[in-house]
C-alpha cells in the first residue's frame, strides 16, 4: 500500500465516516519488508512507499478531506541489517562506533551474528565465505551467499595489502581457510549458526527475532536521534496521533512516554500496544490516551460465549486434548520451554548478573529461582526502573514470589532477587538486572501463551486471542457493563479493537466460533462424525497418528471459522491453500511434534496431505455434511458480527476499524490477515446481506459520532433495564450527555432461525427518557417515543437497533 494508492482511498474512507487513517510504520525498512516494523532509517520516509513527496501529497489529501493521521512508531527495535547504516557502522567499528550505544549490545564480548545455516567451522571448511571487492565503490566485504558483512578498517587494509583488490588474488585468499579464519577472528563480530541465537546472542532482540535489535531509547541522545523525523511531522501538523509499538520492550516506559509527550505536546493522541491481563489496569501515570485495545476483545467474549455451552465443549474436549486440556499445566510447560530453551541466552545473562551481586548463592540456586519466578509471573511485566515499585506492581511481585517459593521452599534466593526487583539495592549491576528481568518476563509470557499454548490448548480456539484467558468463565452482560464503566473512567479514548494485524483470527470468524457454545452437542457430534468420515486420510507415523486427535479437533474449528457458504472451485482452492498455510504455522507454533527451530518434514507433510484430501472435490460427502451442520452457526455468527460492531462503535473508547473490516472478515492469523484488501467489496451484489448491512451500520453510526463528538467522548455509560422472558438475550445501554442520548440495543446468544417476534415474547427495554424527549432508530428512521420499547417491535426490520434523540 503506497502513499499514492492510499491517497486514492481518502474519499472512500471519508464517506465511510472514518476520522483518522491509522498507518503501520512509514519509515524506511529492509528491502522487501511486508510490514515496516524492521526499520533501517527512522528519519527517512520509505522510498518504496513513495518517499516524502508522496507522503506530503497523501497528508494534503487527508487534510482536504477532514481526516487525520495516526502513525505507528517502533521505539523498541530496528533491523539488525547492513541496510541499516547505524548497524553497518557498528559492524565495521565495533564498540568505537558512534552508534555502539544506540543498540542494546553486550560489549563485554564480540557482537554475534546468527546468520549461518550450519556451524561456523563447517561453513569455513565448505568454502562458503568469500572476500569481495565491489566494482562500483571499491568496498571490500565478506560474502556469505546473499549476505554481505563489512570488515573492520584494519582488516580491509590487511586484505588489500595481500591482494591489491585483484579478483584472482581475492579468490585465492578466500579459498585459504587459515587466512579466512584469521580474517574473521579479527572482526568486531562473529558469525554463528542461526539455531544458536537462543543460547548465544550478544544483543537484545525483539522476542525471538534475531533480525530485530533492541534500542536503548532510555538514553536521551538515542531517543532524540530515533525520533527526530516523527517529532517534526507531529509539530508540523501532518501527524495527529502515535501508536507506540511494544511498549513493554522498553527499559523505562514511563520516562519514555513522558519524553515523547513533552516532545509532541499535550494534545497529540498517543496509544500504546500493551496487553493487559484480566483485572490488570493501565498505569495511571503514563501520559497517554490508552491502549490499542486487545482487552476490548476479551470483554466482547463475555457477551457471546455461553457459559453452559462452553462447559459442555470443555467436557467433550478433555479426553481428546488429554494432557493439553489442562490450561494451567500447559502454561507452566510452555513457560518452562521458553525459559530453558528459547530464551536460554537471556536467562544465562540474568543469572550471571545476579550471581555477581549475590556471590554467596550457587549459580544453580539462582538459576532455579529465576526460572520459577519467570514462570510464576501472572502478567507481562512490572515497571520499576529508578524508583520503588507501584503498589500494583508490588502486589504482582508478591504473588509471583509466593508461587515460586512454593516450588522452591528451601531457598532464600527468591527473596534476594525480590530485593533487586523492588529497587532496594543500588548500583549499575542491580539496575541492569532489574531492567533486563522486566524486559524478559514479557517475551516469556507472550511466546509461551500467544505463540505456543494457544496452539496446544484447543478447547474453543476463538478464546485463544491476544490478551485472552480461555479458561475464564464468561461474565455475561453484568461483567461487560462493569468493564465499560471502568473503561470510561480509565481510558475513555483508548482504542476499541476487534481485529489487528496480530490477532489470531478475523473479527467475524471469531464471533462465528463463539456461537459453537450455543449448540455444543451439535458441534461436538459433528466433530466426532467428521473424524470418523475422514480417518482414512490420517497417516500412521512412528510417533503416532497425524493429525493426532487434539490437532484434528483444532482443524475443524479453524475450518469452521473461514468456511465459505457459496463458493466455486476457484474459491475453494484458495481456501484450501490458505488453510494449509495456517495449519503448518499452527503445528509449528505448538512446538510439539514439529517446530520452527527443528522441524519434522514427515509429520508436516502428513498434516498437509490430510487437509488436501479433506478439502478435495472428491470429498464432497464430508463437505456437504460440514456445510449443512455449520449453517446455523454461520447464521448466528452474522448476528454476533452486527451486535459486536454496533457495540464497538458506541461504547466508551475509539472504534478501531481494521483494513477491510467494513465488510466481513474471516481471515486467520498472519500472514493471512495481511492479504491485500479490495476496498468497496462490501457493496458488490454477490456479497452476503450481512456484509452490506455491516457497512451501512458502520457508515451511519460513525457519521453520527462525527456530528456528536462530545456525546461519545464524554457521555456517561448507562446500562439499561431489560424486562421479560428474554432479558438475558439482550445488551442495552445508553450514552448520555446533557440533552443528548444514544441507545444501543443488540441481541446475544440468539438463534437466527428463532429471531422472529415470537422469540422475544414480552421482552422490553426501559428507556431513560424525559417527558419531552423524542427518539428515532438511526438505522431505520422509525420513531421510538415509548418509555418501554417491546423488543419484538424494535427488531422487526433490523437485527440491531441504535436509537438517538435530544431534548
Amino acid at each position: 500500500m503506497t502513499f499514492r494508492r492510499a491517497t486514492g482511498l481518502v474519499a472512500y474512507l471519508k464517506d465511510l465516516g472514518i476520522s483518522h487513517v491509522y498507518a503501520s510504520p512509514i519509515f524506511t525498512a529492509t528491502k522487501g519488508s511486508t510490514h515496516g516494523y524492521d526499520v533501517t532509517d527512522a528519519n527517512e520516509i520509505d522510498p518504496v512507499l513513495g518517499g516524502r513527496k508522496a507522503f506530503d501529497a497523501f497528508v494534503d489529501a487527508l487534510q482536504q478531506g477532514g481526516l487525520g493521521l495516526i502513525v505507528d512508531i517502533v521505539p523498541n527495535h530496528m533491523a539488525a541489517s547492513v541496510e541499516n547504516p547505524w548497524w553497518r557502522d557498528v559492524l565495521q567499528r565495533g564498540s568505537k562506533s558512534a552508534y555502539a550505544c544506540h543498540f542494546d549490545i553486550d560489549w563485554s564480548r564480540k557482537l554475534t551474528l546468527p546468520q549461518l545455516g550450519k556451524p561456523f567451522e563447517e561453513a569455513l571448511a565448505a568454502g562458503e565465505f568469500e572476500v569481495l571487492c565491489e566494482p562500483d565503490n571499491g568496498l571490500v566485504q565478506l560474502a556469505y551467499f546473499d549476505h554481505r558483512f563489512p570488515l573492520s578498517d584494519e582488516s580491509v587494509w590487511e586484505v588489500l595489502a595481500q591482494t591489491a583488490a585483484d579478483a584472482r588474488l581475492l579468490q585465492a585468499f578466500s579459498r585459504d581457510a587459515v587466512r579466512m579464519k584469521a580474517l574473521l577472528e579479527a572482526q568486531h563480530w562473529q558469525l554463528l549458526q542461526w539455531k544458536d541465537a537462543a543460547d548465544n546472542l550478544s544483543y537484545r532482540r525483539f522476542f525471538e527475532v534475531a533480525g530485530l535489535v533492541g534500542m536503548r531509547v532510555e538514553d536521551e541522545r538515542v531517543f532524540e536521534e530515533t525520533h527526530r523525523l516523527i517529532i517534526e511531522l507531529v509539530r508540523s501538523g501532518q501527524v495527529q496521533g502515535l501508536r507506540v509499538d511494544h511498549i513493554d520492550g522498553l527499559a523505562d516506559p514511563k520516562t519514555y512516554l513522558g519524553r515523547l509527550r513533552q516532545a509532541t505536546g499535550p494534545d497529540i493522541f498517543i496509544v500504546v500496544e500493551k496487553i493487559l491481563g484480566r483485572g490488570e489496569a493501565l498505569s495511571v501515570d503514563w501520559p497517554i490516551s490508552g491502549t490499542t485495545g486487545y482487552e476490548f476483545i476479551c470483554a466482547i467474549s463475555d457477551l457471546f460465549i455461553a457459559e453452559d455451552g462452553l462447559h459442555k465443549i470443555d467436557m467433550a474436549y478433555r479426553p481428546i486434548g488429554t494432557e493439553h486440556a489442562e490450561f494451567a499445566t500447559g502454561l507452566r510447560s510452555a513457560k518452562l520451554l521458553m525459559v530453558e530453551r528459547n530464551f536460554a541466552g537471556e536467562m544465562a545473562r540474568l543469572t550471571g548478573l545476579v550471581l555477581s551481586i549475590f556471590s554467596d548463592f550457587s549459580e544453580a540456586d539462582l538459576s532455579a529461582a529465576l526460572r520459577e519466578l519467570l514462570v510464576a509471573f501472572p502478567v507481562y511485566r512490572t515497571y520499576g526502573y529508578g524508583g520503588a515499585l507501584s503498589s500494583e506492581d508490588e502486589a504482582v511481585l508478591c504473588d509471583a514470589i509466593k508461587d515460586a517459593q512454593s516450588r522452591l521452599p528451601h531457598t532464600s534466593a527468591l527473596s534476594a532477587i525480590a530485593t533487586l526487583l523492588r529497587g532496594d539495592i543500588a548500583g549499575a549491576l542491580a539496575l541492569e538486572f532489574r531492567t533486563r528481568f522486566q524486559q524478559l518476563s514479557g517475551p516469556v509470557m507472550a511466546k509461551a501463551v500467544e505463540d505456543t499454548l494457544f496452539y496446544r490448548y484447543n478447547c474453543l480456539i476463538a478464546s485463544n486471542e491476544v490478551g485472552g484467558d480461555p479458561t475464564a468463565v464468561p461474565g455475561g452482560v453484568a461483567a461487560f457493563h462493569h468493564f465499560m464503566a471502568d473503561r470510561l473512567q480509565r481510558q475513555p479514548q483508548g482504542l476499541s479493537a476487534t481485529a489487528t494485524h496480530d490477532t489470531k483470527r478475523g473479527e467475524d470468524g471469531r464471533v462465528r466460533l463463539y456461537s459453537l457454545t450455543q449448540h455444543p452437542e451439535i458441534w461436538t457430534a459433528g466433530v466426532a462424525r467428521w473424524c470418523s468420515m475422514n480417518m482414512g486420510f490420517r497417516s500412521e507415523l512412528a510417533d503416532g497418528s497425524a493429525p493426532e486427535p487434539n490437532v484434528e479437533w483444532m482443524l475443524y474449528q479453524a475450518l469452521a471459522g473461514i468456511w465459505l457458504e457459496y463458493a466455486g472451485e476457484a474459491e475453494r482452492g484458495d481456501l484450501r491453500d490458505r488453510f494449509k498455510a495456517y495449519a503448518l504455522k499452527a503445528i509449528r507454533e505448538a512446538k510439539l511434534r514439529t517446530d520452527w527451530m527443528d522441524g519434522d518434514p514427515v509429520y508436516e507433510k502428513a498434516i498437509l496431505n490430510y487437509i488436501e484430501q479433506l478439502l478435495s472435490p472428491d470429498n464432497g460427502v464430508f463437505m456437504n455434511d460440514f456445510g449443512k451442520t455449520l449453517q446455523p452457526f454461520i447464521d448466528n455468527g452474522y448476528l454476533n458480527s452486527l451486535s459486536q460492531l454496533l457495540i464497538k462503535l458506541t461504547v466508551p473508547g475509539i472504534p478501531d476499524i481494521y483494513q477491510g473490516n467494513e465488510g466481513l472478515d474471516f481471515s486467520m492469523v498472519d500472514p493471512d490477515n495481511r492479504r491485500p484488501v479490495v476496498y468497496g467489496q462490501a457493496d458488490t451484489p454477490n456479497k452476503h446481506w450481512a456484509a452490506s448491512l455491516k457497512r451501512r451500520i458502520m457508515r451511519g453510526v460513525l457519521r453520527h459520532r462525527e456530528d456528536h463528538p462530545r456525546l461519545f467522548d464524554e457521555g456517561s455509560y448507562v446500562p439499561l433495564e431489560v424486562t421479560g422472558a428474554r432479558a438475558n438475550n439482550l445488551v442495552a445501554f445508553a450514552r448520555i450527555l446533557e440533552g443528548e442520548i444514544a441507545v444501543t440495543i443488540v441481541p446475544r446468544l440468539v438463534d437466527a432461525a428463532n429471531f422472529g417476534s415470537g422469540f422475544w415474547k414480552d421482552t422490553a427495554v426501559i428507556m431513560p427518557l424525559k417527558p419531552d424527549q423524542q427518539m428515532h432508530d438511526l438505522l431505520t428512521g422509525n420513531p421510538r417515543p415509548m418509555s418501554a420499547i417491546p423488543v419484538a417491535q424494535l427488531f422487526a426490520d433490523h437485527p440491531v437497533a441504535f436509537l438517538v434523540g435530544s431534548t
